[in-house]
């Protein structure tokens, strides 16, 4: 009969200790999501030791459960090293922070997030992220916490004035859009995919329906409404289009795609544009071109603004990269402040969106600079006069 292996009493103590040390770096890695990098304003980058911080953490970790253990910073990485053979951990770098699978957050991290998805699924009508959404409340539906975890303390109010469900569009029999195809959308986004899209007929009638192919780049929700941010195939024209202004077809003209860092830069392009614009529209490639060179000629405007809405305008200090905000007299606001001068600096193809924000001030808001914007303003003023009259008359 053969002999059982018999373990000696030594070789079950380091047997069961370093099981224990394994489940206390475990629970360590469950309880504090991204250790190894918490602390990161401590170190520079040349001198962090992720694992020094692991080690602290794991020891202070041991002591709340009472447990009395010894371990040196080698030996930690040994266990790291068990838990990537096994899967628990990933094989990427984990030199700003460690965390099992995809419990990257701590529970006030996730509150955060829960927060951000639950106001673009409410208000801005996406449907996949309420999809989500619904999915984690029933996931975390048994912890203990979930009252305070999904109570919406943040919320981003702008709502989507039109429907977004391609199943509530069908079932209001309302006009079908590129909704109902978003998702070939999303892949060739991540793909780099070449696709063919139907422009409807613009709300202005000023323009008929057209078909044209693009690289989509990026799906932006922007004050009441989804947009896609793309670029023209033919000539690397950058443009935003309305999403429900789209025809519910997509056709993937290029299933291999083009390289994912090729649509980044394309993207940041576009960003640039909108940074340095007011709006959406990102005006036609020559401008564009000149404008990302920085040959194209800015447009400083200045808006005068009086007391009712004054102090509105002067809160905003991030309205835009370019502004000045001055006051009259000079200094803070006061009692004694009788108007601002809002002065920026635009590309030309802004002007006509920044002249609809000025509107809004209808009666507070008067156009100093450039004189033809000037004259744009005065004559919309009047016309604004003129309808009050008509009706009473």
């Amino acid at each position: 009969m053969p002999q059982q292996n018999q373990l000696s009493p030594q070789s079950k103590y380091y047997r069961d200790s370093a099981f224990t040390r394994l489940m206390l770096l475990i629970t360590t890695l469950l309880r504090y999501p991204g250790v190894g990098y918490l602390h990161q304003a401590k170190f520079s980058e040349e001198h962090h030791n992720a694992l020094q911080e692991v080690h602290d953490y794991l020891l202070a970790v041991a002591a709340e459960e009472g447990i009395s253990i010894k371990c040196s910073v080698h030996t930690i990485h040994k266990d790291l090293a068990f838990l990537r053979s096994k899967g628990i951990l990933g094989s990427q770098m984990y030199r700003w922070g460690y965390y099992l699978g995809t419990g990257v957050m701590n529970q006030q991290e996730l509150t955060a997030a829960l927060n951000a998805l639950h106001s673009q699924a409410e208000y801005q009508r996406d449907v996949q992220i309420q999809e989500l959404y619904n999915r984690l409340i029933r996931r975390l539906k048994g912890i203990e916490s979930k009252e305070q975890l999904f109570y919406p303390v943040r919320a981003h109010l702008n709502r989507s004035i039109v429907e977004t469900d391609p199943v509530k569009i069908t079932e209001t029999f309302s006009d079908r859009n590129l909704f109902d195809c978003l998702d070939v959308v999303e892949t060739a986004i991540t793909k780099g995919q070449k696709i063919r899209l139907n422009r409807k007929p613009s709300p202005w009638l000023d323009r008929p329906g057209e078909s044209f192919e693009i690289w989509p780049l990026q799906l932006l929700y922007y004050d009441i409404a989804w947009y896609l941010i793309h670029e023209t195939c033919e000539n690397g024209h950058l443009a935003v289009s309305r999403i429900d202004r789209l025809e519910d077809r997509c056709t993937v003209l290029d299933t291999r795609g083009r390289s994912i860092a090729a649509q980044r830069s394309s993207l940041k392009l576009a960003h640039e544009l909108l940074a340095n614009g007011w709006g959406l529209f990102l005006g036609d490639s020559d401008e564009q071109r000149q404008e990302l060179i920085g040959r194209l000629d800015m447009v400083e405007v200045i808006v005068r603004f009086f007391p009712r809405v004054m102090g509105f305008v002067a809160e905003g200090p991030l309205r835009h990269p370019s502004q000045r905000i001055e006051p009259h007299p000079p200094g803070p606001l006061n009692k004694q402040t009788q108007c601002v001068d809002y002065i920026v600096k635009l590309p030309p193809r802004s002007l006509r969106e920044f002249g609809f924000w000025v509107y809004r001030f209808m009666g507070q808001a008067q156009v100093r600079s450039p004189e033809y914007l000037v004259e744009q303003h005065r004559q919309a003023a009047q016309q604004q006069a003129s309808l009050y009259m008509e009706n009473f008359q």
